[in-house]
Order: C-alpha cells, then structure tokens, then sequence
C-alpha cells in the first residue's frame, strides 16, 4: 500500500510498449461502485472474491502490466497464478514511507482505524514474506521518484518465462502490486 503500484506501472507500461491495467480501477468499472463500497456492503471477504476472479483473468492476458491490490498475495491461488503466468515486480516501501504517502486517503478501507501505523506494520508482517516469495525482483522505493524505480526495473527485467501470458512485468507487492505479463 504506498509503494507506487499505479504511478510506477503505468510508466513501466509506456516504456515497455505495454497496455496498463490496474486491477482495484478495473474493479470498481466493472462493478460501477468504489472499493471502500463494496468492503461496506460485502466486506474483505467479498471484496478478495472479486479480485480473485479478475486476476484469474488478467494474469492470462498477454502484453499488458499488471498493478494488483497489496492484499491480492494473500490468495494462493493468487499467487500461483502470478508467479507461474508472469514476471512479478515487487515495489517495496517501508511502513513509514507507505505512512507518509497514504496519510489521509481516506480511500483505503484498510487504513479507517484508529492506528493506521500499527495497521501497516500487521500488513506489512503478513503480506512482505509472500511478496518475496513470488518476486521476480524487489525494488525498494522509499525516497525514490516513479522515473528512477521504472529504471531500475527496466535494467533488471528478467527474461519473460516460457509458456507464460507475460510480455512483460506486474506490479506487485507492498509496493508495486503483481505486474503481469505485489494495496
């Protein structure tokens, strides 16, 4: 969450000649309501299901980078699907940056708590060591503009996987969220 998924993928998308899709926007135009929305009316619960379903889909179209939502690596099937149909880019960005950069978004229902702090630093326990394990390559971005990340990993791209829909990467993660060609 505030590691620059959307900022980051979709310049990663330009450089690399690749259509964008950020997988939280292609929810809420499909379902023609906002994410806090629907974790009103289903809840988390409901919500994963829904983004469980459209990264089924998305992680087999080919040509595209993917920014998935921070909390979609908590599925297996998730990340199974991302790590075997892509190359996962993982943006990492330390609890206080994430702070500093979500600090009164008051679209992120995650963060609607008393402790938002507390609440990055459980997410961040969870969800880091799921991240690493699917990433293809991490990439800290604290301190860093959209411009250097997206550099960093063009220079470092490995090459597509065989058999996979990537054609290039997914943003993924505490930072950039499950590119696919890791909130």
């Amino acid at each position: 969450m505030g590691a620059g998924k959307t900022s980051v993928g979709r310049q990663l998308a330009r450089r690399l000649g690749l259509a964008f899709v950020d997988a939280d926007q292609e929810i809420e135009r499909r379902t023609g309501v906002d994410i806090p929305y629907i974790f009103e009316v289903e809840g988390e619960a409901g919500f994963r299901r829904r983004e469980r379903r459209l990264l089924a889909e998305l992680t087999l179209r080919p040509g595209i980078v993917l920014a998935t939502g921070g909390g979609a690596i908590l599925d297996p099937a998730n990340r199974r699907d991302l790590a075997a149909r892509g190359t996962v880019v993982y943006l990492h960005a330390t609890v206080d940056e994430q702070l500093a950069r979500t600090r009164g978004d008051r679209r992120r229902p995650l963060l609607q708590v008393p402790d938002p702090r507390a609440r990055l630093a459980e997410l961040m326990a969870v969800r880091d060591p799921l991240y690493r394990e699917v990433a293809d390559l991490v990439v800290e971005t604290d301190g860093r503009t959209v411009r250097s990340v997206v550099g960093e990993i063009l220079r470092r791209l490995p090459p597509p996987k065989p058999g996979g829909a990537d054609a290039g990467p997914a943003p993924a993660g505490g930072g950039m969220e499950g590119a696919s060609g890791a909130e």
